[in-house]
């Protein structure tokens, strides 16, 4: 879960992205991966040593801001780790209150990275670079190469973490704009768990005579994440109301702080018999009824 807004704000992800911070990590010195001599512009530096291993990290370099960042990120010190990339206008204005209110979207990302992330490359072209790194993925289930995108500002190197679009809006928002990432987020996640609901209930009626179940059960069969049961990481609080009958139900997905972790209210219901269909209004952070 999370993974739209994690990759975007490191994700971290997420992703992601997709985002933000789907497209790298770092460390000090590893290996170094094989550029095809064509693949790299005449007037550009790459950063290898002679046994080709691994790369020497000169300070201040794309290479030393992709360790630096992914250092600071692992360290918790997360502001400073926002101000080596192009998210930097997002935190600007946030007091050290309003960022701890992401808290605990920045550590699930923080808690990925590994202790020595390896750096395998570095090509610098005028004021932009490709660092080459083995990081989380968007899943971040796995540790698998990937290209950080660096342009150099003011001649220090900003980590480009999103795109030309979202940059602009960001300027434009400020510090608004992790809280309203949060909510679309939050909320397109929402639509997405309530449909995982619905395949875990199908999953359980085949195994159970075509009855369907609550939430804990779902979860202790290994059907759901164990975080759907609170809102602490999803932002919404999730409910299954059963029939008598068992054989019918219909869930519902509410904000748990309605204008600061989403707006919307969803409903899904669910006869057995058609596919479940999922709605969704702005209740004023009121659960939605069938």
């Amino acid at each position: 879960m999370r993974r739209e807004f994690l990759m975007s704000l490191f994700l971290l992800s997420t992703a992601t992205i997709l985002t933000l911070f789907a497209g790298g990590c770092s460390a000090e010195g590893s290996r170094n991966t094989n550029v095809a001599a064509s693949s790299v512009p005449a007037n550009s530096q790459t950063a290898a040593n002679t046994s080709g291993t691994s790369i020497a990290i000169t300070p201040n370099s794309p290479a030393d801001t992709v360790r630096a960042f992914y250092q600071k990120l692992r360290e918790k010190k997360f502001r400073e780790a926002i101000f080596l990339t192009n998210l930097r206008p997002a935190v600007e204005g946030l007091t050290d209150t309003e960022l701890k209110e992401f808290q605990v979207d920045f550590e699930v990302i923080a808690k990925h990275i590994p202790a020595e992330v390896q750096i395998n490359g570095e090509i610098i072209s005028g004021n932009e670079a490709t660092v080459t790194a083995k990081l989380p993925n968007e899943d971040l289930d796995q540790v698998e190469t990937q290209q950080i995108q660096l342009r150099k500002e003011n001649d220090v190197w900003v980590i480009v973490t999103v795109d030309a679009a979202a940059e602009a809006r960001i300027k434009k928002e400020g510090k608004n704009y992790f809280y309203a990432l949060r909510i679309e987020t939050h909320e397109d996640e929402a639509r997405t768990m309530l449909e995982r609901i619905s395949k875990a209930e199908i999953a359980h009626s085949i195994q159970n005579g075509g009855v369907f179940t609550d939430i804990p059960t779902l979860v202790g069969a290994g059907f759901l994440p164990d975080d759907i049961k609170t809102s602490e990481s999803t932002g919404y609080n999730y409910t299954v109301n059963l029939a008598e009958n068992k054989r019918e139900y219909y869930a519902t997905a509410t904000p748990a702080e309605y204008g600061k972790s989403g707006r919307l209210s969803f409903i899904m219901i669910a006869d057995g018999k058609s596919t479940p269909r999922i709605t969704s209004k702005d209740a004023g952070g009121k659960p939605l009824k069938k």
